[in-house]
C-alpha cells in the first residue's frame, strides 16, 4: 500500500484522484482549507497553506500533489500588485511550503513523486491571464530546479490543465452557452473533466518511473494546435 498526500484536496480533480488511488488500495491523506468531502482515508482541515499549519506526517510518503490555484481574470491595467502577490502565494509559495514540509517523508520512499499543478496559460499566451500565468509560470521553473536537486530520489512533475469542469471555473461555464462556445476553442471541441487530469497526475505519480522534470499539458490540444 502507498500513501499520497492531497494538497487542496477539496478539488474534483483530488476528489477522482483520490477515488481512483483508494480503488487501488493506496491509502490517501486529504489537507484542504474546507472541511472533510469523506472521500480520502484522512482528511485535515486547515486555515492556511502555511508550513506550520500543515499536518505533520510520518514515515515514507509515496507522493504528494499541490492543487491549490485561482483565476483572476482581468486586462492587464487592472491587476493590483496585491492581486499578484496573492495569486504568487497560493499558487507558487504554497507549493514550496507543501514540498518543504514533507520532502523528508518522500526521501524515505522508493521511487517517490511529487506532481504540481500548473495551466495552460504559461506556454499559450492568453488574454487577461496574466497574473496565473507568472505565478504558475514560476511554478514551473520550480518543478525544473526541484527535479535537478532532488533526482534521482524524488521525481517532480507537473500537470498543465485547460479549462475543465471544477468549482473553481463554475463561473466562466455556468451555461449551456458557456460550454459550447468554449468548447470550440480546443481542437478536440470539449473542456476537461477532473478525472482526465486525475489520469494524468495518476500517471505521473506511479507510472512515469523513468520522468522527471516535465510538465504534462493535459489542454484539449490547445497549447499544440490551432482550433479550426
Amino acid at each position: 500500500m502507498k500513501k499520497f498526500i492531497l494538497v487542496g484536496s477539496s478539488s474534483a480533480m483530488a476528489a477522482a484522484l483520490s477515488q481512483r488511488l483508494r480503488a487501488e488500495g493506496d491509502y490517501v491523506v486529504g489537507i484542504s482549507r474546507q472541511e472533510d468531502k469523506g472521500y480520502c482515508d484522512e482528511w485535515h482541515t486547515v486555515s492556511s497553506y502555511q508550513e506550520t499549519d500543515l499536518p505533520a506526517q510520518t514515515g515514507p510518503i509515496d507522493g504528494m500533489v499541490y492543487f491549490p490555484g485561482s483565476i483572476v481574470l482581468k486586462p492587464f491595467a487592472r491587476y493590483t500588485d496585491q492581486e499578484l502577490l496573492n495569486d504568487f502565494e497560493l499558487n507558487t509559495l504554497g507549493a514550496v511550503r507543501a514540498v518543504r514540509k514533507y520532502i523528508g517523508g518522500l526521501k524515505q520512499a522508493v521511487g517517490s513523486g511529487i506532481v504540481l499543478m500548473s495551466t495552460v496559460a504559461v506556454q499559450t499566451g492568453l488574454p487577461f491571464h496574466m497574473s496565473i500565468s507568472m505565478a504558475k509560470g514560476a511554478l514551473e521553473g520550480l518543478v525544473r530546479s526541484l527535479s535537478a536537486e532532488l533526482a534521482p530520489t524524488v521525481r517532480v512533475n507537473g500537470v498543465a490543465p485547460a479549462l475543465t469542469v471544477t468549482g473553481l471555473t463554475e463561473r466562466l461555464i455556468n451555461t449551456e452557452e458557456k460550454r459550447i462556445q468554449s468548447a470550440k476553442r480546443y481542437p478536440l471541441q470539449a473542456i476537461g473533466e477532473p478525472q482526465e487530469q486525475a489520469d494524468a497526475i495518476r500517471f505521473l505519480l506511479k507510472e512515469a518511473t523513468w520522468t522527471t522534470g516535465h510538465v504534462l499539458p493535459v489542454d484539449g490540444g490547445m497549447s499544440v494546435i490551432q482550433a479550426v
